[in-house]
């Protein structure tokens, strides 16, 4: 085997699964595609970013052994695919936990428990903010949450609950495909700007990074499938 397609391949491994099962009939994600792809676009053009700047700057890099060479600026390839890959697979385990327990919904107990993980995080921001990736992953992460505490009006389609549920889920697949980036390591981090606390090999920062990464994502596609929810019934009441 080619190993300068690793990356690809584990991320074809990744999506091959939620890909198939979109079809499902309960579920049936595949319908409300149009909708996941609207909302994947702002996250993934503000990660890349993120990610080109990073780069650059050496918080990270990638190993030339495992990915083709094709490049977005300073990025692979596989890496821009990354942000989008990783949310297709996750924003689908959400709406499986949306569909399946319909009975998770909004509550004061999930507020107040996505709120104390963002008052943690900005805390945890400030005080390493001399390490470059523990202080934007934790600041992004917690500013991002504030809003969605704050502007109540704005993020009122997002559930808290089903995600916070989902998203301990999707901890499980979301580790295993960070610890093959890691381990083999198509990703290599300077630890000078992390913590260098590593669940097996991946860094810490790296679950909130994808926390942020997906909820970003799913309160898009909560916004998109309510709005053409009311759409739907503005053209009925007509």
């Amino acid at each position: 085997m080619n190993l300068h397609y690793t990356y690809f391949l584990i991320l074809f491994g990744s999506i091959i699964g939620p890909l198939a099962l979109s079809f499902d009939k309960k579920v049936a994600f595949y319908s409300k595609w149009k909708h996941l792809f609207k909302a994947m676009i702002l996250p993934a053009v503000f990660y890349i970013v993120w990610d080109m700047v990073f780069t650059k700057q050496g918080v990270w890099h990638f190993n030339e052994n495992y990915i083709t060479g094709i490049r977005l600026y300073n990025l692979p390839i596989e890496e821009v695919l990354f942000f989008f890959v990783v949310p297709y697979c996750c924003v689908f385990i959400y709406d499986c936990v949306r569909c399946y327990f319909p009975k998770i919904q909004r509550s004061a107990i999930g507020n107040g428990i996505l709120n104390f993980i963002g008052i943690l995080l900005l805390m945890i921001a400030i005080f390493h903010h001399d390490k470059a990736y523990t202080f934007f992953t934790f600041f992004f992460n917690g500013i991002f949450i504030f809003m969605i505490a704050s502007s109540k009006k704005y993020f009122q389609t997002f559930n808290v609950d089903a995600f916070l549920v989902s998203y301990i889920i999707i901890l499980i697949p979301f580790l295993l495909i960070n610890g093959l980036l890691t381990s083999i390591p198509i990703v290599l981090y300077n630890d000078n700007e992390n913590l260098a606390t590593r669940i097996y090999t991946i860094p810490i920062e790296d679950v909130f990074y994808g926390m942020l990464l997906i909820m970003m994502n799913v309160v898009g596609y909560e916004a998109f499938i309510n709005s053409n929810k009311g759409e739907r019934s503005v053209v009925m009441n007509a």
